[in-house]
């Protein structure tokens, strides 16, 4: 049996690696996708040599992923339960898709992950090889042989293999360019205790904080494009992005998420990047998009959201999603001024040429083009149905 394992040389993936060889006898090549986790991809490599990968393949997949998965999340305003800023959800289907790539090229007969059977990200992973590799067998060691998190460390500990992590910080972290995911810190799963400050690794969270400052982001289409008049490309954009709100302590999210399960889940998540650059494009389209646009694209963005979050990237509608939404991007170009504060980064100017702003039409001033006094019947015309209904339900006896 050949199996390609995506492998990041945590815990699960190097307890995977070990036992595919043992319990399934099987060559395994390990695939590590390099997504911006800021993590020595040498010594990944090395440790999955070490424990006896047939092959080992890095790939890069920055720009890919800034370009075709975090920067049209921008354009959607993409946030799962207004909280969590999709970080993993986006860079598992391409992970998946590498995987499938690499499996192909060696002839793999099977794709495996280390994911358990109680999280999101199982179904991301087996949905997006299920579109990709149909021919493929998913092995998953973890869920499938019901493994704690103990139960892996004692495995391992067991055939003298050095765990990833040491035990007095055994912490489960996940990282792209997008976000930092921390947990199953001690407490984690109480959600009444707060996160210790050793979690946090993107967010300046103690120590001397930058003096407030502005910052202002080009937009393009709905793209972020330039950072202080200075065009970058999509990993560094974001990666400047990332190290500036986070040095003001802005950009983290401790709160509690219903999974694809139903059930609920405490998460840690830095995601400065995101939360700014966010922030920043929906300032932009308030400026630029009218009210009915703005109306209907909201249901369009949870839409959208809902569908990566559950790992339906490879879904139709998420692509007929992604159309309606780059046709309202057309005009979402600009430029946002933000100001930086400890612990807070908001929108305070915005331009575009494609401005519905018209002081002419709204003003207090005397030369105001607007007649006030056509205010009135508007006022009367536009509340006609609501106030006759009042009254009918008030002689009724209903409650008004």
């Amino acid at each position: 049996m050949r199996v390609v394992l995506a492998y990041s040389g945590g815990l699960d993936t190097t307890f995977c690696l070990r036992y595919l060889q043992e319990k399934h006898k099987a060559e395994v090549i390990t695939v590590v996708c390099d997504v911006g986790q800021d993590e020595d991809l040498e010594t990944v490599a090395k440790r999955a040599a070490e424990q006896g990968a047939t092959e080992h393949r890095q790939v890069d997949c920055r720009e890919e992923l800034a370009r075709d998965y975090l920067y049209p999340a921008v354009k959607a305003n993409a946030s799962y339960e207004g909280t969590y800023f999709l970080h993993s959800a986006l860079h598992r289907p391409l992970i998946a898709r590498k995987v499938v790539e690499v499996a192909a090229s060696v002839g793999a007969t099977a794709v495996a992950h280390g994911n358990t059977g109680m999280g999101n990200d199982q179904f991301r992973y087996d949905i997006s090889f299920r579109a990709y590799g149909p021919e493929l067998e998913i092995v998953a060691p973890v869920r499938d042989g019901r493994f704690t998190r103990e139960a892996e460390v004692r495995y391992l500990e067991e055939r003298g293999i050095p765990l990833p992590r040491p035990k007095d910080r055994p912490y489960s972290i996940d990282a792209n360019l997008w976000g930092y995911f921390c947990g199953e810190f001690p407490g984690a799963e109480d959600p009444s205790l707060p996160t210790p400050e050793e979690a946090f690794e993107r967010v300046r969270r103690h120590g001397d904080a930058p003096a407030p400052r502005q910052a202002t982001l080009g937009f393009e289409e709905g793209v972020p494009v330039s950072l202080d008049g200075e065009e970058l490309d999509p990993v560094a954009l974001i990666r400047a992005v990332d190290h500036l709100a986070g040095d003001f302590g802005y950009g983290w999210t401790d709160y509690v998420e219903s999974s694809v399960l139903g059930t609920k889940i405490r998460q840690v998540v830095e995601s400065p990047a995101a939360m700014t650059l966010i922030a920043a494009h929906q300032d932009l389209e308030r400026l630029v998009l009218t009210r009915r646009q703005l109306a209907f694209k909201r249901l369009a963005e949870q839409r959208w959201s809902e569908l990566v979050f559950e790992g339906l990237w490879i879904d139709p509608l998420r692509e007929d999603l992604d159309s309606l939404i780059d046709t309202s991007q057309r005009v979402v170009t600009g430029e946002v001024m933000l100001e930086l504060r400890p612990g807070h980064v908001a929108p305070i100017a915005r331009t575009s040429p494609f401005s519905l702003y018209d002081p002419t039409l709204y003003s207090y001033d005397t030369e105001s083009s607007w007649e006030q006094d056509k205010g009135a019947v508007f006022s009367e015309l536009w509340g006609m149905a609501s106030v006759v209904a009042h009254r009918r339900q008030g002689r009724t006896g209903e409650s008004s």
